[in-house]
């Protein structure tokens, strides 16, 4: 029999000098995550609401730092309050941001420069600039010219392969130009860069000769290039084969391209160095409802929900495989509402399946093995409801003059008077759902967030939001760690609140 070893403590002192020489750092970090959640979760410690800040625009949160006037100032939420970080001169609608992404550096690479290693905010201007600024300061640290021929619009990542592509707007068949019989072949163009450090990777023209008359929009994504279609169809393709068999030329930004002219830079910009001829092989193809199809589990499956108007309101598990339907495959709510129910892949890189919708939140599995011939089932992990008052409402009413009214109809799943599921969180670091409540019953919207356990979905704590919720409007909840923002919409303002941690008072 092993000797019994008593589980030893460690003080504060012990622990700060193991993570200054790096020992077992992996270790350290989910043991300091493990006694955070344990402060959260405690009865004494309370989020306590510490601001509130309105705009004109519509406000960004995003890790740690809330952003105002598109982009503009920067407030971080690092402090017991959020404080202003910096603030960016005015600029003019030419160099206005249309979109931006905010991006960290792995901390297993060594980069050449010391800025690479710094959180970046990646913007884009109405005037084709890509620019890199400081997360902190909002300095400049890189700038980029795309192109004076096409007109970039919007910013996308795709994560695992630590790549991000800027997208331009779409071409659109004029009336005049339809009139005079000239087609319009082109969809739109993809700039591709990877992002540790900056560099080109190339970029493509999206072509109706190529793809197809009908094609919509693209995007990338695990490496895959998705192609949506009006014919409700989705088709992939691997995005490392087209860099393969029809990549022209490698460009290096500040360098010479065949052409002559230093890529990056006004007026040349990048030149279009991946010329697609012919249509890649597919990977995939299925039909869809609004083009959506999601790909993830263990092993591979997709959702989506098939264009046929029999299947509207249903989502469809089927093995990436072969197409099989996986045993209860389809998934249906059958609610009444205003706002349909949705469903994801889990965050948590579990392979679950989170299924929310105004009474119940459904936590799936997926059960079946990689190279088994037998289909796959879909089974229910955990499950969550809200406490609703179970009778029936009448249809009927009788007035003070005994007159006999009946409803023309039926209330809905999620009437802002009974208590509704709105949103779900996954806050990675402390293995915990968020999920949002809202409950009108006393006349004014309010909200409250639930905080589950992401393994069982164990209610462990309630907190309370201070402001109303107004159903009519939007809204966003970010949870993280020892702060809650919630961003909502008033009429055409903004308004940002967040709440912190704090030791509960007596």
């Amino acid at each position: 029999m092993a000797p019994y070893r008593r589980k030893r403590s460690f003080n504060a002192a012990e622990v700060l000098s193991w993570r200054s020489r790096g020992i077992n750092a992996g270790s350290l970090i989910r043991h300091n995550m493990k006694v955070l959640r344990d402060i959260i979760l405690q009865d004494k410690r309370n989020y306590i609401k510490v601001w509130s800040k309105t705009s004109k625009s519509t406000i960004m949160y995003e890790d740690g730092k809330i952003y105002f006037e598109n982009y503009q100032s920067c407030y971080s939420c690092f402090h017991s309050e959020p404080q202003l970080l910096y603030k960016l001169p005015k600029r003019s609608k030419l160099e206005k941001f249309e979109d931006a992404l905010l991006c960290q550096s792995p901390l297993d690479k060594t980069l050449a420069s010391p800025s690479d290693h710094k959180p970046s905010l990646l913007v884009l201007t109405a005037n084709n600039w890509l620019y890199r600024l400081s997360a902190k300061t909002g300095e400049e640290l890189e700038r980029v010219f795309l192109s004076s021929k096409h007109k970039f619009r919007y910013l996308g990542w795709d994560v695992s392969q630590e790549i991000f592509y800027v997208k331009s707007v779409q071409n659109k068949e004029t009336p005049l130009a339809r009139q005079a019989g000239v087609t319009q072949n082109t969809v739109m163009h993809l700039a591709i860069f990877h992002v540790f450090p900056l560099q080109i990777v190339g970029v493509m023209e999206i072509n109706k000769k190529v793809f197809g008359n009908s094609v919509t929009d693209v995007v990338l994504s695990q490496g895959v290039l998705a192609v949506s279609y009006s014919t409700k169809s989705v088709k992939l393709f691997s995005f490392e084969h087209i860099l393969q068999m029809y990549m022209a030329e490698k460009i290096t930004l500040g360098k010479q391209s065949c052409g002559g002219k230093t890529v990056g830079d006004v007026p040349f910009g990048i030149p279009v160095n991946i010329q697609i001829t012919d249509c890649p092989p597919v990977l995939f193809e299925v039909s869809c409802s609004n083009n959506g199809v999601q790909i993830g589990g263990y092993p591979w499956h997709y959702i989506h929900t098939p264009p046929q108007k029999c299947h509207k309101g249903t989502h469809h598990i089927s093995s990436l495989k072969d197409s099989t339907m996986a045993s209860n495959g389809i998934q249906n709510m059958n609610c009444c509402s205003l706002e349909s129910d949705e469903i994801f892949f889990h965050p948590d890189d579990s392979g679950r399946i989170i299924h929310v919708g105004p009474t119940t939140i459904n936590v799936l599995k997926i059960l079946g093995e990689q190279n088994s011939c037998l289909p796959s089932k879909v089974a229910e992990d955990f499950s969550m409801t809200t406490h609703r008052n179970n009778n029936p409402t009448s249809q009927v009413t009788v007035t003070s003059s005994g007159r006999a009214v009946k409803r023309r109809f039926q209330q809905l799943d999620d009437d802002p008077d009974q208590e509704t599921f709105r949103t779900v969180e996954y806050e990675d670091e402390l293995d915990l759902l968020a999920v949002v409540v809202t409950n009108g019953e006393e006349g004014e919207g309010r909200a409250h967030i639930q905080l589950h356990d992401n393994q069982s979905g164990q209610l462990l704590r309630t907190v309370d939001l201070v402001e109303p919720w107004d159903e009519t409007y939007r809204h966003e909840l970010f949870f993280d760690k020892d702060t809650i923002v919630h961003i909502e919409q008033k009429n055409t303002n903004f308004c940002c609140h967040v709440y912190k941690l704090k030791a509960a008072t007596k």
